[in-house]
């Protein structure tokens, strides 16, 4: 254990955050905090920073624990470069290396077996913390977070806010404290981003406490669940999907006492009643009263599910064919890319690729937002689109909740108005709060009760998603689960995207391609079999066909994955070898081929493991025989 706190009491004010509550963090462990907005996880995150306090109770913790988060990731001195800032992380590692070159000047004229083991020891202990292997790390963190090898030599003061925050980032990973806190740490990444930073985290060697409403994220990176309801907090062993059936089954087996429990209480009751006024029984009554008052009362599960409820429908159905691009090139001041596209009816397009490389640009385009650089987007007949754009999170109005709806709506009676935002969780006084005070989640949902009143048969969502916790995330797919019309949308959350995507259009370094594909179909074409052609039909193997071609391709990775593994112990063995540590230039070579070697190790690892979670699958999906 490192961490822990007992009986940890929070509140603001008169509102209670969390009561009572005793967690405990262990060393190498990867625990997601999930909850509602505003259920208190961000406060427990500063509680264990120490820029907040408990009221009461106790944070037990060593103090030579190294916590950290990404809001202490600052810059003292912004003149010096992104490499200097860096580099300034490995000043221990610097030192011990000055050791090691000291020792080896001295090893020319002294080959006592005393001095060979010291520098052996030294030498374990560098290459223990990185010493062979920081420079290839550092850069590939740095790159990872989409900077070029060029920017190490900027000046800090160069780089925007938003670099600026890439950039804390990349230094609070490569500081590698002993417990690693993390707020919403995918938000404003790209999908291959987020994708290498799960690998980075799963296989970080220290404790790592995080918050994050991405699914597939925690998914992927925890293997415990801290959740906090009502003011307490729940642990669950596993990762997001092995916590949702935990806490269902807990809950069932919880209504199931106590619906037990209540028979029970009834049946007593009944007895006591009839017989408390019995002479003969009057004994027998008191006794079961007393039993009455000292059993442990099993309460009813109370799960935090309240949550807005819609459902999207098209006031028309429009044409077959719904919008159709032709050599579309979209761009501002250069092209980005050019899109020849035809969408139709029914369609939910998932439109994915890096930052800056034209997602929503090319929804503004089609919207006529902005204007085309070449070629021309034609709708289809009686097309009506609705269009929710991510930027309206920084929209101001002084107007009420009540009177933005309204005002959009006119011909809506007061009752229907309030009706609508109530399903949208505006109730009571809250729909006379200013538009200027709400929360992005609140604006959010505001934004998505106009879109549903306009009734579209082509809704436009860019990063819907963004600023919904969990349960808002569940809810927007439950509405738009059994919407009538097509859907094209920008996200990063490749939960959201796995969940309603029928195709995706993928922009990327200047290149468009549609796939007629869901997205695990299209992320195991894309980024597994690179060899073979992407699926560009709406043509599919059979699923017999399909466990074939994955199965010969587990083999032929299994290959590759045990010649790698020979060839890293190979080339490791040779660090010990006295051509290589007399030889810092060739030990520098040496080290980066193992690096490459290693990294080409992880990928196939990976490639293994989601295409055996394919097969797996495939073979669920198949009907049982009779």
């Amino acid at each position: 254990m490192i961490v822990s706190i007992l009986k940890g009491t929070k509140a603001f004010g008169p509102q209670d955050v969390f009561t009572d509550i005793d967690f405990e963090i262990r060393d190498r462990q990867k625990i997601a905090l999930v909850g509602r907005n505003g259920s208190g996880k961000t406060t427990l995150l500063r509680i264990l920073s120490g820029e907040q306090t408990l009221d009461k109770g106790d944070l037990i913790r060593p103090k030579d624990l190294r916590i950290e988060t990404l809001s202490q990731m600052t810059f003292s001195d912004e003149t010096i470069s992104a490499e200097t800032m860096l580099l300034e992380i490995y000043k221990p590692l610097f030192d011990l290396e000055d050791q090691l070159n000291e020792m080896g000047e001295h090893m020319v004229s002294d080959h006592s077996e005393k001095l060979l083991e010291s520098y052996a020891n030294l030498q374990h202990a560098f290459e223990d913390q990185g010493g062979y292997t920081y420079k290839s790390e550092m850069m590939t963190v740095f790159t990872k977070f989409g900077f070029e090898v060029k920017d190490l030599d900027r000046a800090l003061s160069t780089f925007s806010s938003g670099q600026k925050t890439r950039l804390a980032f990349v230094k609070l990973l490569l500081s590698k404290p002993d417990l690693l806190l993390l707020d919403e740490p995918t938000n404003h990444l790209d999908m291959a981003t987020i994708e290498w930073l799960e690998g980075y985290l799963k296989y970080y060697d220290k404790a790592i406490l995080f918050v994050s409403h991405d699914r597939m994220f925690i998914d992927h990176v925890a293997d415990i669940i801290h959740e906090i309801e009502f003011g307490t907090l729940t642990s669950y062993t596993g990762n997001y999907s092995q916590y949702q059936t935990a806490k269902a089954l807990n809950q069932e087996k919880q209504l199931s006492a106590y619906k037990r429990q209540q028979k029970d209480i009834e049946r007593l009751e009944i007895l006591i009643e009839k017989f408390r006024y019995k002479k003969s029984k009057a004994k027998f009554a008191q006794s079961k009263i007393k039993y009455l008052d000292r059993m442990e009362k099993i309460d009813a599960p109370n799960a935090d599910v309240k949550n807005f409820k819609a459902h999207f429908s098209s006031r028309l159905r429009g044409g077959k064919q719904v919008l159709k691009t032709e050599a579309l090139t979209i761009g501002y001041d250069k092209a980005l890319a050019t899109i020849d596209l035809t969408l139709m009816h029914g369609t939910r397009l998932a439109v994915i690729g890096p930052n800056g490389h034209g997602k929503s640009t090319f929804l503004k385009t089609i919207l006529n937002k902005i204007p085309a650089l070449g070629g021309e987007t034609l709708l289809g007949h009686q097309i009506e689109i609705g269009y929710f754009d991510q930027e309206l999170i920084d929209y101001r109005s002084d107007k009420t909740v009540l009177e933005e709806l309204w005002d959009a709506y006119p011909e809506l009676t007061h009752t229907q108005v309030r009706t609508i935002l109530g399903s949208f969780l505006f109730t009571a006084d809250e729909v006379f709060k200013s538009v200027n005070v709400l929360s992005g989640g609140e604006k959010v949902r505001l934004s998505l009760a106009k879109l549903l009143l306009q009734r579209a048969n082509l809704l436009v969502l860019d990063e819907p998603t963004n600023h919904l916790d969990i349960l808002g995330k569940e809810a927007l797919e439950d509405a738009l689960a059994d919407y009538d019309g097509t859907l094209i949308f920008v996200s990063h959350d490749r939960y959201f995207i796995q969940k309603m995507a029928t195709a995706v259009l993928s922009i990327e370094n200047g290149q468009a391609d549609y796939y007629p594909l869901s997205y695990p179909e299209y992320a195991l074409n894309s980024t597994i079999v690179k060899s073979e052609p992407v699926i560009k039909s709406s043509h599919r193997d059979t699923s017999r066909e399909s466990i074939g071609r994955l199965n010969k391709q587990i083999i032929k990775l299994e290959e590759m994955i045990t010649k790698k593994e020979t060839e890293l112990e190979l080339y490791r063995d040779k660090r010990y070898e006295p051509e290589y540590y007399h030889d810092h230039a060739q030990m520098d070579q040496l080290n980066e081929k193992i690096d490459m070697i290693h990294n080409e190790l992880n990928a196939h690892l990976k490639d293994w493991e989601l295409i055996s979670s394919k097969i797996q699958e495939l073979k669920d999906e198949k009907p049982n025989k009779a």
